[in-house]
């Protein structure tokens, strides 16, 4: 992985709109939090944020990488206008897997980070990864050759995206497409997100192959380690 910068403007990047600053003095008890002490022989001279979005989220949330950039700087020039920034992107391989901002730290060099991949055991101690199996015929999914406990309701909510690879579903079709009246649970948007989120844990490193679409619903995106092994029934897309 590594680092592209961001200081130089680009006319790729959207004019940035104005950001809000309160202009009333806080009082004591609003008062921002204080740094906590320091080790002797040394001064606080700045601080980094790490931010993990990737392009898809933020292009979701109707913005991209250097507007986010742009933003946070004319926020810190309005706030201190003698402050100083620089900003990186970080870059990964396609498909890399962990979190994004797990990634952008390891790229910066994060001590932290650091230490904690120091600490991951050698590639010839670590199981290898067997990727993701979303068996259709038979309703099962295997995670690194071993069988994902979900529930029939996870795995009808996981196959229901699936079979419409690559399209977002909203919320209310799969309310509608999922449930029925005959049901014990009473199903709104909430409730989705909940099933969404149980069936997330259960994926554990390959949650991400079931992506939010911010304000609009949920969307399956196949990875090179995820085969699908379909039912006599072809996708209701196709």
């Amino acid at each position: 992985m590594s680092l592209a910068t961001l200081d130089r403007p680009t006319t790729s990047f959207s004019a940035p709109r104005p950001v809000a600053v309160p202009t009333e003095t806080p009082t004591p008890d609003a008062a921002a939090p204080r740094l906590r002490a320091v080790p002797a022989g040394t001064e606080a001279r700045g601080f980094v944020l790490y931010v993990g979005v990737d392009e898809l989220k933020a292009e979701a949330a109707g913005t991209d990488l250097g507007h986010l950039v742009e933003q946070l700087k004319q926020l810190v020039a309005q706030l201190v206008p003698s402050a100083e920034t620089h900003a990186a992107v970080a870059l990964a391989p396609q498909g890399a897997g962990g979190r994004d901002v797990d990634v952008v730290r390891l790229a910066l060099q994060d001590p932290a980070a650091l230490a904690r991949q120091r600490q991951t055991p050698a590639p010839e101690l670590v199981k290898p990864r067997g990727g993701v199996v979303i068996d259709i015929s038979r309703k099962r999914v295997a995670l690194d050759g071993e069988t994902a406990g979900l529930t029939y309701k996870e795995f009808e909510l996981l196959q229901y995206l699936v079979l419409r690879e690559g399209r977002t579903i909203d919320r209310a079709e799969l309310i509608a497409s999922l449930w029925n009246a005959n049901d014990d649970e009473i199903p709104n948007e909430r409730t989705i997100d909940v099933h969404v989120r149980r069936l997330r844990s259960k994926l554990g490193a390959y949650e991400d192959i079931v992506r939010t679409v911010r304000g609009v619903g949920y969307r399956f995106d196949r990875h090179a380690d995820v085969s699908i092994r379909q039912a006599t029934t072809p996708s209701p897309d196709f």
